[in-house]
Parts: C-alpha cells; sequence; structure tokens
C-alpha cells in the first residue's frame, strides 16, 4: 500500500478506536448515575437508545458527504458533537439534557468519527483483493478501543466518580479532532461508468439483496446494544459483582478483536452472505447456551469470548458486501443506509430492554428474543444475490 494509504488507515483505525471505546464504557454509568439522580432506568435506556437512533439517522446524510467531500470534515464535525455530547452528559442533572447530550450529539457525531465512514475511507484507498483484511483491521480497532476503553472508564469511575470519570473521557475524546485530519480531503473520483447519487440509490432499492441484508441488520443492532447496555446490571441483579461486568465487555472487545480480523480476511476468499448467516446463527446458539447454563463468572466470560467473536464481525463482510455489489463510488452513503437499520435495532434492544425490566423485574423477553431474532437473520442472508451489479456505460456523444 502507499503511505497516503497506510496514514488514512492508521487514522481510521485509532479514530474508531477512541470513539467506539468511549461509548463502549457508557453502560458501566447506568447503575451509579441513576441512582445519584433518583432516575429509572428507563430514563438511561432512552438516552442511549436515542444515541443510537441518531447515529444511524444521521448516517446515510454522514455518508454522502464523505463519499462529496471527503471524511476529513466530516470526522472533525463529528468529533466536536461527540465530545460536547460527553461533556454534557458529565455535569447535566436534567434527564432531557441527558438525553440530548448522550443521544443527539454523541449519535449524530458517531456519524462521522464511526465505522460507515472511516470504512469507507479505509476501502476506498486499499486495492480490492486487500479490502476485506483491511476493513477487518478498521473494525477490529474498535475492538480494541472496547476491550482497553471500558477497564479504564471502570478505574475512573471507581476512582472519580461517574461524573468526573465522564469529564476524564472528555478530554480522551479530544484526541479525535487531530485524527480526523488525516482522512481524505476531497471527493474521491472512480473509473467506470459515472452514476449521479440519485441513480445509486435508485439502483440499490430496486436490488433485493440489499434490503435483505439491511433487514438482517437490524438484527446485529439489537443484539451488540442490548448486550452492551444492560449486561453489566443483568449481572449485578443476579448476584455477580460490577467488576464482572466491566470485565465482560472488555472480553467482549478483546475477542472481538480476533472474530473481526479473522471474518474480514475470510470476507476476501469466501463468500459474505454465507459468512454473515454462519455468525448469525452462532449467536443464537452462544445465546441459548447463555440462559439455560448455571449464571456464574466463569459463564459470563466464556460467554462475553464466544460472543466477542461474533460481536463485529459482521461489520467489514457488511460493508464489504455492499461494495462488492454496488462498487466504492457511494459506499460510504449506500453502507450508511444499511447502518441505520443497525441502529433502529439498536434502539430497540436498548429501550425495550429498559422498559421491560421497569415493567417486569427481568431481561428474559429480551434475551429470548435475541435467540430468535438471531435465527432470522441467518435466513434472511442466505438468498441475497451477491454477484456485482453490470451498469451500462456512459453514451458517448456523436
Amino acid at each position: 500500500m502507499s503511505r497516503r494509504a497506510i496514514m488514512v488507515v492508521g487514522a481510521g483505525c485509532l479514530l474508531l478506536l477512541l470513539s467506539f471505546g468511549i461509548r463502549s464504557s457508557f453502560g458501566l454509568f447506568q447503575q451509579p448515575l441513576v441512582a445519584a439522580q433518583g432516575w429509572g432506568r428507563e430514563v438511561f435506556a432512552l438516552a442511549i437508545a436515542l444515541q443510537n437512533l441518531l447515529w444511524g439517522a444521521t448516517q446515510p446524510f454522514a455518508g454522502a458527504l464523505c463519499d462529496r467531500y471527503g471524511g476529513r470534515l466530516v470526522a472533525f464535525g463529528g468529533a466536536i458533537l461527540y465530545i460536547l455530547g460527553c461533556w454534557l452528559m458529565a455535569v447535566t442533572s436534567d434527564p432531557l439534557l441527558f438525553s440530548f447530550g448522550s443521544g443527539l450529539l454523541i449519535g449524530a457525531g458517531m456519524s462521522g468519527v464511526g465505522f460507515a465512514v472511516v470504512l469507507a475511507e479505509i476501502g476506498r484507498v486499499v486495492p480490492p483483493e486487500r479490502r476485506g483484511m483491511a476493513l477487518g483491521f478498521g473494525t477490529a480497532a474498535g475492538s480494541f478501543g472496547q476491550f482497553a476503553v471500558v477497564p479504564l472508564g471502570q478505574a475512573m469511575l471507581v476512582s472519580l466518580g461517574w461524573s468526573g470519570a465522564l469529564i476524564a473521557l472528555t478530554f480522551v475524546a479530544l484526541l479525535l479532532i487531530p485524527l480526523a485530519f488525516c482522512l481524505s480531503g476531497s471527493g474521491t473520483r472512480h473509473d467506470g461508468p459515472a452514476q449521479s447519487l440519485g441513480e445509486a440509490v435508485r439502483e440499490a432499492a430496486a436490488h433485493r439483496g440489499y434490503w435483505l441484508l439491511t433487514i438482517g441488520y437490524f438484527v446485529c443492532g439489537f443484539h451488540v446494544a442490548f448486550i452492551g447496555t444492560h449486561l453489566p446490571a443483568y449481572l449485578v441483579d443476579n448476584g455477580i459483582e460490577a467488576r464482572w461486568g466491566a470485565w465482560a465487555l472488555s472480553m467482549v472487545g478483546l475477542f472481538n478483536i480476533l472474530g473481526s480480523f479473522v471474518f474480514g480476511v475470510l470476507g476476501d476468499r469466501r463468500r459474505k452472505k454465507y459468512l454473515l448467516a454462519g455468525i448469525y446463527l452462532s449467536r443464537s446458539a452462544v445465546l441459548l447456551l447463555f440462559l439455560v447454563m448455571p449464571l456464574s463468572p466463569l459463564s459470563v466470560m466464556l460467554f462475553a469470548s464466544a460472543m466477542g467473536v461474533l460481536w463485529l464481525s459482521t461489520v467489514p463482510l457488511t460493508t464489504g458486501l455492499v461494495g462488492q455489489i454496488f462498487g466504492v463510488r457511494y459506499l460510504a452513503m449506500l453502507g450508511g443506509v444499511v447502518f441505520f437499520s443497525h441502529q433502529i435495532g439498536s434502539f430497540v434492544g436498548v429501550y425495550a430492554g429498559g422498559k421491560l425490566f421497569d415493567l417486569t423485574g427481568s431481561y428474559d423477553a429480551i434475551w429470548w428474543a435475541s435467540v430468535a431474532l438471531g435465527l432470522l437473520a441467518a435466513l434472511l442472508h442466505w438468498p441475497i444475490d451477491d454477484r456485482s451489479v453490470v451498469r451500462a456505460p456512459a453514451a458517448t456523444p456523436a
């Protein structure tokens, strides 16, 4: 790869490490923050659910801007919103302002410094035969952020309290700004038949496989958001010490490094749709075993390790499949639309978990729904037509 490509890949990996790592630690703050503020869990769950939803809703627009102007300014704007949101989470005691900071600001900010924009930037600067591996590296970097930052967040929580810990994480997030300027500062041009943004949208909308991929990604969001937000509280509710919740999320991040990279490499060698179907089927099996096994620190670590391998391994495969079918010219925007479905699933998983717990005192219904949804996603990915779209060349004027 060229020096420019290496710089973009390196900066993109660090962007994902920090943005995803800090965000992954928010689940640790649920119990102490809710107790200190006198809120119900639904308030915290709604704020994080809105974050997921706003992230998804703004992602296609951030992706379109990235496709047109490059990722530099998009990532810079996302970093500013992300930092402001972290600060507001730390200093406000009003539920509406808390939801504005953690929901709107961080959600919109993540669309600029999250997977869709950063992976599209990476995907454009590496050759197709190495694209899956490079996307796997980027996804693995986000996973390493979860592994590294979640224990850091727990240590800050113990020593500084929830507000001090969030302020400290805000200062860590300042590093996103210089990294954003290492991405491309201009739109990328591509060989092949010319295509407008509207034509790209209509082409994808008419492709049955694109819809199946989009619907299936809903399930991924449901799984990871529910588990990432509610697993620490679920463990404490069942008599497991709080530190095991932090270690569980950290182990998810550690093993996700392996899963993201391995499945990224496999995506260059095997059909991505079958790998995705296998991942969702395996998730259902792991969830089922976790529910029927006696709950203990050992079972929690085994669950976190197995789920970690399957956690974000869907990301390089899904992004790669969009690029494989439609090309990379509008990869950020088309990938952003698919990702919106992921974030709708995240909203449902997080909010339904908190709402049903407040109503029933249990997470059981959401756990079993997660098993069923994994089976559904496996079935949806199997029939996807993964052949590259063939476009007629533009007519040459006489």
